[in-house]
């Protein structure tokens, strides 16, 4: 059974780690001036443990084949992802291979021990339900799963109870429930007070910020942690920002690229537990998790972050 590991990782260790990697000479001047300090953690509300406050998702990145030329990108980007403090993998039988990948990837890196493996039941029927779980928990090696979640509330009220009786058994530690449009709010809303979640998973970023005034605060007084899926829209606010400067203001709060301008904002609305951006190319990868360190935006600065990009 897995153990809950506290580990504290600073820059300094960080760059040893890459160097070692082949990667810190690539990285360029933004990560260079990246300031010290350990990765960012926040508490699950229920227990108190401790999470990376930046988690890694798997839709569509891991999705890839079984030879070793097919999955070494993403096998670079999940040791990367533990070297610089990363636990939390977010996946679901819904992301074609990506489950197995996970899994034999953290298995031969020796690196399954660390991780805070969470994945989704996605299918409907009380005995088909308990088989999928089964076998994501064979194909990730998580036994305990860390977090089992149903995935965008596909019948739930029939996968509540299998959860519940899972955690009580100890086949899983926490669970859940994901979404990610805001036409799931309302009943996401509903679950959050009448379902006692440890966990919540739903869309959120700088361009699409509903969830600051609806589902953060409230998760935040039933005590739910939350998972933050689509930061980045897709894409579409890369592609808002491209060739596009980052304001000056930015190195004020330690960001020096725009996916850790938009990965800040996220990460400094209260409430918020853990991002999952997803990505197979090691560089993202290194990119991202530099947003868990270092300062966060303040109040002031956060209404100015969202005027830059209304201004796009």
């Amino acid at each position: 059974m897995k153990t809950v590991i506290e580990r504290t990782i600073t820059r300094r260790d960080t760059l040893k780690l890459l160097a070692g990697a082949g990667i810190a000479a690539g990285l360029g001047q933004a990560f260079a001036a990246s300031a010290p300090g350990a990765i960012l953690k926040r508490p699950i509300p229920k227990t108190g443990e401790m999470l990376p406050a930046l988690g890694l998702g798997t839709y569509r990145a891991f999705d890839v084949g079984s030879t070793a030329d097919e999955r070494a990108s993403v096998r670079e980007v999940l040791e990367l992802f533990a070297q610089m403090g990363g636990t939390v993998v977010d996946s679901s039988p819904m992301y074609g291979n990506a489950e197995e990948v996970v899994g034999d990837l953290a298995a031969e890196l020796g690196i399954a021990e660390l991780l805070f493996m969470a994945t989704k039941v996605w299918t409907t029927g009380r005995d088909a339900g308990m088989r999928q779980m089964q076998a994501s928990m064979r194909k990730m090696r998580s036994n305990p799963m860390e977090l089992m979640q149903i995935h965008n509330l596909v019948d739930w009220r029939t996968h509540i109870d299998t959860l519940r009786q899972w955690k009580e058994e100890g086949r899983i530690r926490y669970l859940g429930v994901t979404h990610y449009t805001t036409g799931s709010y309302n009943e996401l809303e509903q679950l959050i007070k009448t379902q006692n979640l440890d966990f919540v998973q739903f869309n959120f970023s700088i361009a699409t910020r509903e969830a600051e005034k609806r589902l953060l605060p409230l998760a935040a007084l039933h005590q739910v942690a939350t998972i933050i899926n689509r930061p980045f829209e897709q894409g579409r606010l890369f592609r808002a920002t491209k060739g596009k400067p980052l304001p000056g203001f930015a190195t004020e709060f330690d960001c020096h690229s725009w996916a850790q301008f938009f990965l800040k904002y996220v990460l400094s609305s209260p409430g918020v537990t853990c991002p999952i951006p997803a990505t197979s190319n090691p560089k993202h990868l290194v990119d991202n998790m530099q947003a868990g360190f270092g300062l966060l935006p303040d109040k002031s600065t956060r209404r100015k972050m969202v005027e830059v990009i209304q201004q796009l």
